[in-house]
């Protein structure tokens, strides 16, 4: 399992605040296709949001220990119903620039963007 340093940890929160849960775990539980989506999701986007629609706050922790070991990611954050989980992309490669064709931006169009 991945540990994560202080200053680490609060920078992925302060990434992580804006986002809106992108998994919901209904009363099903812990189910192979939602831990598939929430893998889809973690390699799209290294760092989720996860609602848990349980209210026992034990079980959500079981279920944020479950994610975490399963798919080899770390938890950044556990505040009530919402689970913040983060998992390093592995190295990809970065896609180069698209030129663009045709005429140029003067500046007063650039400046207007």
């Amino acid at each position: 399992m991945l540990t994560l340093t202080v200053l680490q940890r609060q920078n992925l929160k302060a990434r992580a605040h804006p986002l809106k849960p992108t998994v919901m775990i209904g009363s099903a539980g812990l189910t192979s296709t939602v831990l598939g989506e929430i893998s889809c999701a973690l390699k799209s986007h290294e760092l989720i949001k996860i609602r848990v629609m349980n209210e026992d706050r034990e079980t959500r922790a079981v279920i944020l220990e479950q994610i975490c070991t399963q798919l080899n990611a770390v938890s950044v954050q556990h505040i009530g119903k919402i689970l913040v989980i983060y998992q390093p992309q592995e190295d990809v490669p970065e896609k180069k620039p698209a030129k663009h064709k045709g005429k140029r931006l003067s500046k007063k169009q650039l400046g207007s963007r």
